[in-house]
């Protein structure tokens, strides 16, 4: 059987921030046979603009996006919420992803949302727009593995994301349901 991958896009771009964190532990805890990395250097790609958009002018990171996506089993967002919605580098990245319309590299690709943010609901909003964008980017989003963490800075004040048991079982049971959509999806 073939190794499953799962992509992390992580919305934060602080070095220590929660969210990159919780990235982390969904790589160490994902089930056997699957592998989660994180693309490094969303902040590097430029807003989309159709002109870039181009054969021999689209930014090396942008194309850089698009073929870690299409590699991918399935994607997973990794997300604060900012100013009631997704971070600008996500949006932007799921713009990159989604074009051409209807042939991007997000087309038919697995995703789910996860993260903490620093609101009572955990990004909820947040995870609600990146949801819709993927999926009118043509992705299969698995709108019942989610995970939203409220009070960020307060519950994780004292702890560290991966030695919050609460936590850590829910972002391994969000990988898990990914990676069993990946194989049910492949069989």
């Amino acid at each position: 059987m073939a190794e499953k991958t799962i992509l992390t896009l992580v919305g934060s771009l602080r070095a220590e921030s929660v969210n990159s964190k919780f990235a982390q532990i969904a790589a160490e805890t994902a089930p056997e046979g699957t592998t989660v990395t994180t693309f490094a250097g969303l902040e590097e790609i430029p807003f989309y603009n159709e002109d870039l958009d181009v054969e021999g002018k689209v930014p090396a990171k942008a194309a850089e996006l698009r073929a870690a996506v299409a590699a991918a089993d399935s994607i997973l967002f990794v997300s604060p919420e900012y100013n009631g919605t997704m971070p600008a580098v996500l949006n932007n990245a799921i713009d990159w992803i989604s074009r051409p319309f209807g042939q991007g590299a997000a087309v038919g690709t697995l995703a789910a949302v996860i993260g903490t943010s620093a609101g009572q609901y955990g990004g909820v909003w947040s995870h609600d727009d990146i949801r819709k964008s993927l999926k009118v980017a043509g992705a299969t989003v698995l709108d019942d593995a989610k995970l939203a963490v409220g009070g960020s800075y307060q519950r994780f004040a004292a702890v560290e994301p991966q030695d919050d048991v609460e936590v850590v079982d829910g972002i391994r049971g969000v990988v898990a349901t990914l990676a069993a959509a990946e194989l049910a999806a492949a069989n």
